[in-house]
């Protein structure tokens, strides 16, 4: 009876949630900017019987569901930030920001999320325990909203946490899960090295910073492959180097910008011994000095075993789709600092379109919008059953 009520209000609801879900992309806005975004959430919660708190950690929103009656909270997080990245996708409610847009699916996150809260709201009288709503700024910003709303006190009293993201290169229709480490945690570093600039046409009384620059960005390529146990997943990548100048001139200076995942706290660390030593091995080989700045951020993503369990039994019990386990997956996200702190499980829908599909953080990504309402009763499902009332 529950579960049918509230399949057919999420039903009712399934326009509402695309129609915020455009309007969302729409109106797009970078981390630590979303202004107007928090302004758009926060009016929807207004009218409604519910506790709201505003400005959490920067542009977060805190709604919590209270009905009164004995039980755990039970949190549900999705985030709200946009993208640097030009909107190409050719639709009617593409961005009208030139430059931003969302291309990572958080539009749809939010919209689900707000539909969802709703048809709790409703269903008050039929739940136990407190539902705290968790919309989070800043995801894709390094050092991430995450940390500042729990540093605002969002997980107060909060028992458990869940968290959903649609994914454009999974299939439609279906769900997928890890158990345990599950997403990259990530780290960030600069390096500068400083030789002595000079004519092209005399190398020996210059030194190259271009030259050992070049056989850094080498060396550091030699790191997963060498100094990595092959059954652990590290990356690091070079993603910058700037070295612009003029064929004639020996640049003085160099700077590289680099991108490190590992899938474990181990691994982390081993990466960032190797990278130092050998960034500075390099410098000291080739008489530069170096700047070197090393910044760990999102940690590993941890999906709670007995939580995970209970979310695969749930979705398969009560059929959306086929449930699968999505194996490691590459990317990073700031719900890992959550589920550091209290039992937390992220899962995935499958959000792939018709036809043509872009990966995220391409300026042509889309999804198929009929994964709003699978998100919600995905959700809707997990909540009920971690409430212990299915």
């Amino acid at each position: 009876m529950l579960l049918e009520m509230l399949d057919a209000k999420l039903e009712s609801k399934e326009q509402d949630m695309i129609k915020i879900r455009r309007y969302l992309h729409a109106h797009p806005e970078v981390s630590y900017q979303e202004r107007e975004t928090s302004k758009y959430i926060a009016q929807f919660y207004q009218d409604k019987d519910v506790e709201i708190t505003t400005n959490v950690g920067g542009y977060g929103i805190k709604v919590v569901i209270d009905t009164k009656r004995a039980g755990k909270n039970i949190a549900i997080r999705a985030d709200f930030d946009a993208l640097a990245i030009p909107d190409e996708t050719g639709t009617e409610y593409a961005s009208i920001y030139p430059g931003i847009s969302h291309a990572c699916g958080h539009d749809a996150h939010t919209a689900y999320l707000m539909k969802l809260a709703e048809t709790f709201i409703e269903m008050r009288d039929n739940l136990a325990g407190k539902i705290t709503i968790i919309h989070q700024p800043a995801e894709e910003l390094p050092p991430g909203g995450a940390q500042f709303m729990i540093e605002d006190g969002v997980l107060e009293g909060v028992d458990e946490i869940y968290g959903i993201h649609v994914m454009s290169t999974m299939d439609f229709g279906n769900i997928f899960y890890h158990h345990g480490n599950t997403m990259q945690a990530r780290a960030k570093f600069e390096i500068t090295l400083k030789g002595n600039g000079g004519h092209g046409a005399s190398p020996h009384e210059a030194n190259d910073s271009i030259v050992a620059a070049s056989h850094l960005v080498v060396a550091l390529q030699t790191i997963v492959s060498r100094r990595l146990n092959p059954f652990e997943s590290g990356v690091v990548t070079i993603g910058e180097f700037r070295g612009t100048g003029q064929f004639n001139v020996i640049k003085d200076s160099v700077k590289l910008v680099g991108d490190v995942r590992s899938m474990s706290s181990k691994t982390g660390q081993l990466l960032q011994q190797q990278i130092t030593q050998i960034v500075h091995g390099i410098g000291q080989t080739f008489g530069c000095d170096v700047i070197f700045d090393y910044k760990n951020d999102y940690p590993v993503l941890f999906n709670n075993h007995e939580l995970t369990d209970s979310v695969v039994t749930i979705l398969n019990e009560y059929k959306i789709g086929e449930v699968k386990d999505s194996g490691l997956l590459s990317p990073s996200e700031d719900f890992a600092y959550y589920s550091q702190i209290i039992p937390a499980c992220f899962f995935f829908v499958g959000a792939k379109p018709n036809g043509p599909f872009y990966p995220h953080h391409h300026p042509k990504f889309n999804i198929d919008e009929r994964s709003l309402l699978i998100s919600a009763k995905a959700m809707g499902r997990v909540v009920l059953r971690a409430m212990n009332l299915i």
